[in-house]
């Protein structure tokens, strides 16, 4: 059986010194650690304890390790690493060799989110840059993907994140052409394994931005893998496929590439598809048990009324919250797909972008117009608590902290402390 999906850090390192260690938190879940505070209710871009300008326009998350707080960003015409400390003060930064400017209006070619294992940072960049830093800002290793395994074709912007397992950061390219997923030594560089990952799809559907899940499946260390229209999990040791569950678009639409990353709870992942931003939502729960192609045997269910395509959902009490690209907000039970407690945030043209995050019983969203929505979840329902303006697009999600959270603006690095 599968077991709770994890950062390999968060096994060995303190929890005070791992606050938020990648995008979605050390649990891959979007979920502030139970020590977290309540949350911030009310603030806006002049009500925040600071504020700092950034060098570049990226949508990458920062993490927060021991007492500093590192996120990838332009720099000048480079791909950057900025570190700054609790109180907003830069402490480094580094380049890491010319910048791949984004494509999307709201990309960059930093799009990638830095993880930690608390002793280096490890980021990856549009040109095909894959680092590891020091702490210090050194770096210790820098290999290239394009130029070892040849170009990246991709409709939109690289996103995917670079993931952790115990030796190992891992990397995954899903894009038309040859796709693979591989893992390198975390304090060499060396590649360790490579393994290919290709399927046959309609028009774009081979197209992946997601980010693995470092998981414990069948009491292995595990990588679990979204794109190209199927779920794989891979043996961390030798990217050996143990399992892989297809079915997905029987119908064959186009166009379709896949953009949320899926989130497990228990021993279900629920993976987003479909095109929810343009009305066909499409959200499924697969049972993670069992060795090969699991695609006949391992559906629970199927949700063709909401969805997402671009936020990924957070997992909150085994219960999964869905945001919607046009604000719809749906908790429901991973066993059954049913339907626990729903609501609408107000109607805008602007999208969600940002992937939603849950402290203590409060759930917090970001607008791509900069609008943060804070809702309490009581007794089986939504309560609109709060609705912030920052005055700047967000399209990075926030990091919930012991002492409050740190908003990625377009311009600005924001820290609203809890009231």
């Amino acid at each position: 059986t599968a077991g709770i999906a994890y950062s390999a850090a968060s096994e060995s390192i303190d929890d005070d010194s791992l606050a938020w260690p990648a995008w979605r938190g050390d649990r891959f879940d979007g979920v502030a650690p139970s020590t977290t505070g309540t949350g911030p209710l009310k603030f806006d871009a002049e009500n925040c304890q600071w504020k700092v300008e950034l060098p570049g326009k990226s949508s990458s998350t920062p993490i927060v390790v021991k007492d500093k707080i590192l996120l990838t960003t332009p720099i000048g015409d480079q791909n950057g690493v900025v570190c700054l400390n609790r109180q907003g003060e830069k402490i480094w930064q580094a380049t890491l060799g010319k910048n791949n400017p984004g494509k999307h209006r709201n990309g960059s070619g930093s799009n990638a989110s830095p993880i930690s294992d608390g002793e280096q940072v490890y980021v990856q960049f549009k040109s095909g840059t894959l680092a590891a830093l020091d702490l210090d800002g050194n770096v210790v290793w820098k290999t290239n993907l394009i130029e070892r395994f040849g170009p990246e074709n991709l409709y939109w912007d690289a996103g995917t994140s670079p993931v952790l397992t115990e030796k190992h950061v891992i990397q995954v390219r899903m894009h038309e052409g040859p796709s693979w997923i591989s893992a390198f030594d975390k304090k060499t560089g060396d590649l360790a394994w490579r393994v290919d990952r290709n399927y046959s799809t309609p028009d774009e559907c081979d197209n992946g931005y997601t980010t693995p899940i470092v998981l414990n499946y069948e009491n292995r260390e595990s990588i679990l893998v979204w794109g190209a229209e199927h779920v794989t999990i891979h043996d961390a040791v030798n990217g050996n496929v143990l399992f892989s569950c297809g079915g997905f678009n029987p119908d064959k639409n186009r166009l379709w590439p896949q953009v949320a990353s899926p989130v497990i709870a228990n021993d279900v992942v629920v993976i987003p598809y479909g095109r929810a931003d343009r009305g066909n939502p499409l959200l499924f729960g697969v049972r993670l048990r069992g060795r090969g192609d699991v695609t006949q045997t391992n559906h629970l269910w199927k949700r063709t009324d909401i969805g997402t395509f671009v936020p990924t959902p957070a997992v909150y009490q085994n219960r999964v919250i869905v945001l919607g690209d046009r604000g719809e907000l749906e908790m429901i039970d991973s066993e059954t797909g049913r339907t626990i407690a729903r609501s609408n945030f107000p109607h805008n043209r602007a999208n969600f972008y940002a992937s939603p995050i849950v402290i203590n019983n409060r759930i917090y969203a970001a607008r791509e117009d900069g609008r943060i929505f804070v809702v309490e979840l009581i007794n089986q329902d939504f309560k609109m608590l709060a609705e912030n303006a920052m005055g700047e697009s967000i399209i990075g999600s926030l990091v919930p902290l012991a002492d409050g959270i740190l908003i990625r603006g377009e311009k600005h690095l924001f820290f609203i402390g809890n009231q």
